[in-house]
């Protein structure tokens, strides 16, 4: 009897030491409402990332507005030079004509860069058959500046003449032997630029 009762004393000592271990147990909910706290700061971390997002969304139209300025301040520069150099051009041209280009152009190099005062008397003693077509081209020329453009014909200048070549009209020919051969007869646009003598 007396080992039984050593046996339940035993018993309710480890009883009387279990609410000690219950103690700790009480104190690890207060330590829970500390880790609910630390994540509140991480909200406030968002919000201070958005500001900074907005700030170059805000620098973007300051840099357009800057450079629309710097464009309409190009296009004034510009035509001032433009203005001291605008001399009148009178254009004219012959197309389809039949004479080859490179017997055209032959004529056409002779009077390049001249007065038509020299041109036209060159041209009309020249003995190549293109010069006549060429003669022409530059009076009809010198007639729409003297009635478009109310300038005098005595005082301008061959700018530029150049040849280009136009279709060619394919003819054939016999030949021996039941052959045919072609003759190819090409054609060419003139294009004359007249302007005024400094």
């Amino acid at each position: 009897m007396a080992e039984e009762k050593k046996d339940t004393e035993q018993k309710k000592k480890p009883a009387a030491k279990k609410p000690a271990a219950k103690k700790p147990a009480a104190k690890k909910p207060a330590a829970k409402p500390k880790a609910a706290a630390k994540p509140k700061p991480k909200p406030k971390a968002d919000t201070e990332k958005k500001p900074p997002a907005k700030k170059p969304a805000a620098k973007k139209p300051a840099a357009k507005t800057e450079s629309k300025p710097k464009a309409e301040t190009k296009p004034k520069a510009k035509p001032k030079p433009k203005e001291e150099t605008a001399r009148p051009v009178v254009n004219a041209r012959a197309r389809f004509v039949r004479v080859a280009p490179r017997k055209a152009r032959l004529v056409a190099d002779q009077v390049r860069g001249l007065p038509l005062e020299d041109a036209l008397p060159l041209l009309r003693f020249s003995t190549r058959s293109a010069a006549q077509d060429i003669r022409k081209l530059l009076e009809s020329a010198a007639a729409n500046a003297e009635t478009n453009h109310d300038l005098v014909a005595d005082d301008l200048l061959i700018k530029d003449i150049h040849v280009d070549e136009g279709p060619t009209l394919r003819r054939y020919r016999p030949r021996a032997l039941g052959r045919a051969t072609r003759i190819n007869k090409r054609t060419s646009h003139i294009a004359v630029a007249l302007t005024p003598e400094d």
